[in-house]
């Protein structure tokens, strides 16, 4: 696996758990960090031995949005700079969403701005008790652009609305009720939580987890009568395939399929 400076990735009995770490500046998006984190999920997409993947971050926070630094630096940039910066960054957010493997977003402290970016491009989210999230960009002068996109299918239009135009700080209950994130837990349980939705996904068929991910992406964009024909097609395809009759066959056979023995 890369070496990687800006965070940490390792492998244990199928599950990923990739760590930003960069605690003195709460995990805080740089150009290094966007660029690795983004070079790392693409290797877990890539990794048989890869079932789920868990990002969390190093220290007391998620991670803080845009790193100041970095903030001052592409102050500086003209159009084309800020433009190509942007791009780099819905890449990261892209990647994340379309990993074929479940992602899980770990959430303790705070995660802010591009920092929610990251939970909305998960599939799973959870969270510690009395972390803290905000959309703050419109209090800077600029707006959510890069990650609205991942915002909006996570928590639709309406609290969109309302968090991004006031920029105000909410809570892990409230990001809860709105679907930003699934589950809340006390500090000291979260990675007891982590550990039970990663043994919940993996149970699940490697190809019918990607499928599954692929449809929910395709079905965001389709009509009626379009959503049908790829569903149908979809459900058809799985059933017929070596994944799909293994796990018809385990189950009649009351045992468990091969992929989870395969642990």
């Amino acid at each position: 696996m890369t070496d990687y400076e800006h965070l940490e990735a390792s492998v244990e009995g199928g599950v990923a758990t990739v760590t930003l770490d960069r605690p003195d500046v709460r995990n805080a998006l740089s150009a290094g960090l966007i660029e690795e984190l983004t070079r790392c999920m693409g290797e877990m997409s890539e990794l048989e031995d890869v079932r789920v993947v868990v990002l969390t971050g190093r220290g007391e926070s998620f991670c803080a949005g845009a790193d100041i630094g970095y903030m001052r630096q592409t102050a500086g940039f003209s159009y084309e700079e800020n433009l190509g910066d942007a791009r780099r960054l819905a890449a990261l957010f892209e990647t994340i969403a379309a990993c074929p493997k479940p992602v899980v977003a770990c959430v303790m402290g705070a995660a802010i701005g591009g920092g929610v970016g990251l939970v909305a491009a998960a599939d799973v989210g959870v969270a510690e008790e009395g972390c803290v999230f905000a959309f703050s960009e419109v209090r800077l002068g600029i707006t959510p652009a890069t990650i609205a996109p991942f915002v909006l299918r996570k928590i639709g239009h309406s609290h969109a609305r309302s968090l991004f135009l006031t920029g105000e700080r909410f809570g892990a209950e409230r990001a809860r009720e709105i679907g930003l994130v699934h589950e809340v837990a006390p500090g000291e349980e979260l990675d007891e939580l982590v550990r039970k939705k990663a043994g919940q996904l993996v149970s699940g068929g490697p190809e019918a987890l990607a499928s599954t991910k692929r449809l929910l992406g395709e079905l965001e964009e389709a009509g009626p009568q379009e959503a049908a024909g790829i569903t149908a097609a979809r459900i058809a395809e799985l059933r017929t395939g070596e994944e799909g009759q293994e796990g018809l066959t385990a189950f009649l056979e009351k045992r468990k399929p091969r992929w989870s023995s395969e642990r």
